[in-house]
């Protein structure tokens, strides 16, 4: 709830889009805030683009899925 808040408070602050980043275990938090956003509070808004892909990290060497979610008002 704490990133839909901070969205919201974007958006309210005459932000045209928001960009919702994440990466690993957190990719739900980010799918669940935009639909949160998109359903409940802002009903206007819309999701402009989504965006998948894997980071690199050096040690250990391992991939982290990301994801981009851009959320435009109006």
């Amino acid at each position: 709830m704490n990133y839909v808040v901070a969205c919201l408070t974007l958006f309210n602050d005459g932000a045209p889009s928001v960009l919702l980043r994440a990466r690993g275990n957190n990719i739900t938090n980010a799918v669940d805030t935009a639909e949160m956003l998109r359903r409940v509070f802002v009903k206007d808004a819309c999701i402009d683009s989504i965006s998948i892909g894997t980071d690199a990290r050096e040690a250990p060497a391992t991939n982290v899925s990301t994801i981009e979610i851009v959320i435009t008002r109006g």
